[in-house]
């Protein structure tokens, strides 16, 4: 990575300071996580570029610096990284011999392809946990449909549950695409169609689940954000309770010391979301990693002393990073998601004058139904009201509520 130098500018007196040229952050990918952590750097006077799929992407709409190509060929990532110090990620489908090349030919690229491999292969990603001592549902991964029956089988034998099984391509999953729970080996088939590799995993009886933030840069410093409570429905995130509440201390502690410890075994550089199941017997158990920033953690853009987007940009760039504390007792986030009532626009006078202390986040997407296209943020002292502020502007924004 090149150094931050002055180019002095000599205007003839010599009394003028001089032009300090600020990092290029390149982000591949133009999603909404690409489109606000642009927002993050734009007071620290980072400069970023965006490799983007489409003009019509998230971040492309606001983003100055915009290439559109396909980060699957290796040519066009080179071409894009030749005009960044520093490569990092909207999200983690970049494949990773690609990562190698350019680090390879001098690139900076954080997170690295040795880290990041464990967000795109979940086969490779439990090895890995298994191996450092991590807590993970039962798992292994399935050739056939019979290799899920004897996976089933294998449960009943050992005292936890057989069937339902979960079943989850190794690549490409995400907000419930590429999982399935299936009750029997005639549901079994569907996975194995697309001819890659299957996991199957024990669906594990948990009484909710969390998730914990934490953020490491290139020297080792790192910080973790409160443990969070994540609401699901559908397999898409629909509420984020921070802190998760009713978690003991002990129990908050161990989540975060668990996910530091993932982060450093792993090299993680930038933002990793360590989703966990809270069991009905007090344990945790990772279910997920994400290395960029994460919906579980947009409620720090609002109840965070830097939110986890700003922190991605420091730990990418080498900078000291900022306080990860709330500044509220509660900050609850809702996804607002695409339904029946496009005029989103319009609902903001109802939402605004309602509760002026709401933040709204959207994304500048089309609505669909299902689609995540914005979130909402509430903060204060009382949880059942903040929670209830949340849930009515999303769902007023959504348009299944309409007063």
């Amino acid at each position: 990575m090149r150094s931050y130098e002055a180019h002095v500018m000599e205007p003839g007196n010599g009394r003028y300071p001089g032009r300090v040229t600020f990092p290029v952050v390149g982000m591949v990918g133009g999603g909404q996580l690409a489109r606000m952590t642009h927002e993050a750097g734009i007071p620290l006077g980072i400069r970023f570029r965006l490799l983007s799929d489409t003009p019509q992407d998230s971040a492309a709409q606001v983003v100055n610096d915009v290439v559109v190509g396909d980060y699957r060929d290796l040519d066009t990532l080179r071409a894009f990284a030749r005009g960044c110090d520093v490569l990092t990620f909207d999200h983690e489908h970049v494949p990773t011999e690609h990562l190698r090349a350019l680090q390879a030919e001098g690139v900076t690229v954080r997170p690295g392809p040795d880290a990041l491999m464990h967000a795109q292969d979940k086969g490779l990603m439990r090895a890995r946990l298994a191996a450092i001592g991590v807590p993970c549902p039962r798992n292994r991964i399935v050739a056939d449909p019979a290799d899920v029956a004897a996976f089933a089988a294998e449960g009943a034998a050992e005292g936890t549950d057989g069937f339902p099984v979960v079943l989850k391509t190794v690549r490409g999953g995400y907000d419930g695409k590429g999982v399935w729970v299936v009750r029997d080996v005639t549901e079994a088939a569907e996975p194995f169609k697309a001819g890659v590799p299957v996991l199957a995993e024990e669906k594990v009886d948990f009484a909710r689940e969390l998730a914990a933030n934490v953020v490491r840069s290139p020297h080792g410093q790192a910080v973790a954000y409160p443990v969070v409570e994540s609401v699901q429905v559908d397999g898409v995130c629909d509420t984020v309770i921070a802190p998760a509440p009713g978690l003991s201390g002990e129990l908050s502690a161990a989540a975060q010391r668990l996910a530091l410890t993932i982060a450093k075994d792993l090299g993680v550089v930038g933002h990793l979301a360590v989703e966990l199941f809270e069991t009905r017997d007090g344990r945790i158990l990772v279910n997920e990693l994400a290395m960029r920033p994460h919906n579980s953690g947009h409620w720090t853009q609002d109840g965070a002393v830097t939110s986890q987007f700003a922190n991605h940009l420091r730990a990418v760039l080498d900078l000291p990073l900022g306080d990860p504390r709330p500044r509220a007792r509660w900050t609850v986030m809702c996804n607002v998601l695409g339904g029946d009532f496009p005029d989103m626009y319009f609902a903001y006078l109802h939402c605004m004058a309602r509760d002026p202390g709401l933040k709204i986040h959207m994304y500048g997407k089309d609505v669909k139904p299902g689609r995540k296209v914005g979130h909402v943020n509430t903060w204060g002292d009382d949880l059942a009201d903040v929670r209830e502020r949340a849930r009515h502007a999303a769902d007023y924004l959504r348009g299944t509520i309409q007063e």
